[in-house]
């Protein structure tokens, strides 16, 4: 017998897994916000008018994302998230650094351009599709149903948090403040960022084991723990794809992901540009800075409070169905009240506020959403996992290009009622036509969340796939 198994007490290796998955979340977030802190200089730098600009860029990683999110869940599901993971990882690491070359200007030769700079963000996004579902492989691999939507939303809150955190890191590493000076150029942060993601590689390869019983350091009483109550289950059963897409109660899930992701990935593109544009707030203002990641220094709370709000009504006696429903519910509806009063916030500060708490209530539901993954999914977490993040980039997609088109329409509007182009307005002109875009654009999320709220209802964690009769082995 290993000598951990003489020990009177269970072993706490899940949580050292949890860890690794929080610090993956967060790099993943935090190469996905640099690219919206970095969007202001990137239009500067390429001559373009304003942020829409970019709105292939910002559409092709969500495309990407979303096309293959459900083949890397399902090689997850069949061979284990350790070794998908770290492909997972190495991939986007490389295009991450990559994204930094775009227009470098070497000798007089430019290094890219605008169209290289989609093509990078596309392989970004088909990189680093499939990190959420095979982490919520690997969290139902290693922990029971009871502590799962804990373990999501503090995933998720690492995301969120470092989201929060990297306007601030941009503004001290590249914008500079008034007391200090920038230690990298925008290029070289992306450089940075990619070469984190390999040291988180080889920590994981060396600590992860995709099931407990691989672990060397689990004993028999955290083993036990774990599997307690899961039945045996073949090992690589065929995926019902068909129940996987159309079952209802997955529909309703995947829908409401939808809905959500739609308002909200406006945090992570155009707030920046929003606050800079609208508001008047300076790149290098470390205040500026704490407003841009506001959204998602807030989301960080609610993913965890509604996590944990999630699991306790579970075991205070709530069904796994309205355990699951409930917090979100409750959070979606708020969250849509504050996409509305954000759309007429007289200031930075009132605005950054309501955008925020419309993030902090929104984030209610990820915990329950995800935990509803591995409760339906059973042996196939990782597929529905990446069916539902499919619908997020779906979202994002959309959201991305309707957002822009939004702004590029307030901007001709007002050239058309001048009589003049777009290139033509003066500064106050465009700013004045781009506020009316941003408004068009908050009202649009408010309509879409309450729609969310709606089709949650519908979505029911204890309607398992069929052909469950266990939790899987791989």
């Amino acid at each position: 017998m290993h000598p951990a198994n003489r020990m009177t007490s269970a072993s706490r290796i899940r949580y050292q897994v949890l860890l690794l998955a929080c610090f993956l979340s967060a790099l993943t977030y935090l190469d996905r916000a640099c690219f919206g802190v970095a969007a202001p200089t990137i239009v500067k730098e390429f001559g373009l008018d304003s942020v829409a600009d970019l709105k292939w860029a910002i559409t092709a990683f969500a495309i990407a994302y979303g096309l293959f999110e459900v083949p890397t869940g399902w090689w997850g599901d069949r061979f284990g998230p350790r070794k998908v993971l770290i492909r997972i990882v190495l991939w986007w690491s490389f295009f991450t650094v990559l994204t930094g070359l775009a227009g470098w200007k070497v000798a007089g030769i430019t290094f890219g351009g605008l169209t290289f700079l989609i093509v990078v963000r596309f392989m970004f996004g088909a990189g680093e599709a499939g990190a959420f579902p095979n982490i919520a492989r690997a969290l139902q691999n290693w922990f029971p149903p009871a502590e799962r939507a804990r373990a999501q939303g503090l995933v998720w809150m690492s995301a969120r948090l470092m989201g929060g955190l990297t306007p601030l890191l941009w503004t001290f590493l590249v914008a500079g403040t008034s007391m200090t000076v920038p230690l990298l150029t925008w290029r070289q942060a992306f450089l940075v960022f990619g070469l984190l993601g390999l040291f988180w590689c080889l920590i994981f390869a060396r600590r992860f084991r995709d099931r407990p019983e691989q672990h060397p350091q689990v004993n028999d009483l955290e083993r036990a723990y774990i599997l307690a109550g899961r039945q045996p289950s073949p090992k690589h059963a065929p995926v019902p794809w068909a129940s996987v897409f159309f079952q209802r109660n997955l529909v309703c899930l995947y829908a409401m992901y939808f809905c959500i992701t739609y308002g909200w990935y406006f945090n992570m593109t155009y707030l920046p540009a929003c606050l800079e544009r609208r508001y008047g707030v300076d790149p290098s203002d470390i205040f500026g800075a704490v407003m841009k990641g506001g959204p998602l220094w807030l989301g960080a709370f609610g993913c965890l409070l509604g996590g944990f709000l999630t699991d306790a009504l579970l075991k205070r006696g709530s069904s796994l169905r309205w355990s699951r429903q409930l917090p979100g519910f409750v959070g979606i509806v708020l969250c849509s009240i504050c996409y509305f009063v954000a759309s007429g916030m007289p200031s930075a500060w009132s605005f950054a506020l309501a955008i925020s708490l419309a993030a902090f209530f929104n984030d209610f539901v990820i915990g329950g959403a995800w935990a509803t993954c591995s409760d339906v999914g059973g042996k196939h977490t990782a597929v529905v996992a990446g069916v539902l993040n499919t619908a997020a980039s779906a979202g994002a997609a959309i959201a991305g290009w309707v957002s822009g088109v939004v702004l590029d329409r307030a901007l001709n509007a007002k050239a058309r009622l001048l009589d003049s182009t777009v290139g033509e307005l003066s500064a106050d002109d465009r700013t004045a036509a781009l506020v009316v875009g941003y408004e068009t654009n908050l009202l649009i999320f408010a309509a879409i969340t309450a729609v969310a709220a709606i089709v949650w209802l519908g979505a029911n964690a204890e309607r398992r796939l069929p052909e469950q009769c266990g939790e899987p082995e791989a």
